[in-house]
């Protein structure tokens, strides 16, 4: 029988005293457990590397001491910041690969399917009914819009693969081809509309705008299919993410709100994604060769946030900040420190 605690002699005095009689055997009682051996030199080691690598040593300083200085001034300052994005409101653009492949795609759909019968859709002699089969006698009586001269029942049916170079899968054709389907060309009286009396239909909007023809990296209308990324210019000239100092009685994500509000004002619809920061950089402190404390370190947690509605606006702001930018990930990367990026740059989107 084992006996799991310390003192076998004492577990089996407390057993004979509430038992009366003793249950435990001698040898039992006077070998000490193995599982209550302690290794303190082993403990002491591990305790001394954890140490090594919380606190670097100082240039005079043999043993690791802990984040305080004899004067009892805090090596590091405890600071929150709030990375602000910017979703993207549109797509990717389409990689000419991948345009190819969903035309033939939709060429192969046109081979599978049954022929299409107008009849069940448009009532036969309406404007509608007119309308139709105008624009199916310019297709070359294709029913499919935006496939080209390709005859799905028809002899060549199988060559449905587009050529190398061929523009017929581009964005620009589909975008155009579609459009011209769309205008009516059919009048209120239920006949053919001339040419001139056709309307054109609205476009739609450019992917690129006009903040993106003028690199206006202030604007929140630019770089539409990635995250763009909200970061300010201190006084000393360097970038960053808004961020202040976190109070004794202050949480890291609501001093992360406040870093927010004071940098960039109150004109923005903000949503914190959460409480936990995502990220995380350390500046090491700076020492004189005496061991006094030259220069401070940072510990800055960061949190991230969204931006709905709104403009950031740094008139009055608490922080004495000069400029600010939305950026996408590869402009932050040419913008900030080389280790303060890396300490951010996994928790950003790809696009």
């Amino acid at each position: 029988m084992a006996v799991p605690s310390r003192g076998g002699g004492v577990a089996a005095a407390l057993v004979k005293r509430h038992s009366g009689q003793a249950s435990i055997c001698a040898r039992c009682r006077n070998t000490p457990s193995r599982s209550s051996t302690r290794f303190y030199s082993a403990s002491a080691s591990v305790d001394a590397s954890t140490l090594v690598e919380a606190y670097p040593l100082k240039p005079t300083e043999p043993h690791p001491h802990p984040p305080v200085t004899v004067a009892g001034v805090a090596e590091f300052r405890i600071k929150s910041s709030t990375i602000l994005t910017r979703a993207p409101l549109i797509t990717r653009a389409l990689h000419p690969f991948e345009n190819a492949f969903f035309f033939y795609q939709k060429r192969l759909n046109e081979r599978l399917v049954l022929p299409f019968r107008h009849t069940f859709y448009f009532k036969k002699d309406t404007a509608a009914d007119l309308d139709w089969r105008i624009k199916f006698e310019e297709r070359g009586k294709i029913a499919a819009k935006e496939l080209g001269r390709y005859y799905a029942q028809g002899r060549n049916a199988w060559n449905d693969e587009l050529l190398v170079g061929s523009s017929l899968s581009s964005e620009e054709r589909m975008r155009d081809i579609l459009l011209k389907d769309a205008e009516l060309r059919v009048t209120e009286d239920g006949e053919k509309a001339p040419p001139d009396e056709v309307v054109p239909v609205e476009r739609p909007m450019d992917r690129v705008t006009e903040a993106d023809k003028t690199n206006d990296i202030r604007r929140l209308d630019r770089a539409l299919d990635r995250t763009l990324y909200l970061i300010v210019q201190r006084g000393d000239g360097e970038w960053r993410f808004p961020t202040v100092d976190v109070p004794t009685d202050e949480d890291l994500h609501e001093s992360a709100a406040r870093a927010l509000e004071s940098a960039a004002g109150v004109n923005m619809n903000t949503w914190m994604v959460g409480r936990v920061p995502v990220a995380h950089f350390v500046k090491k402190p700076e020492f004189n060769e005496d061991s006094s404390l030259k220069q401070r370190g940072e510990k800055v947690f960061f949190h991230k946030a969204r931006i709905m509605a709104g403009q950031a606006d740094l008139n009055g702001n608490k922080l004495g900040l000069k400029d600010f930018n939305w950026l996408t990930k590869e402009e932050l990367r040419a913008k900030l420190d080389k280790a303060y990026f890396k300490a951010v740059k996994n928790m950003m989107a790809d696009r």
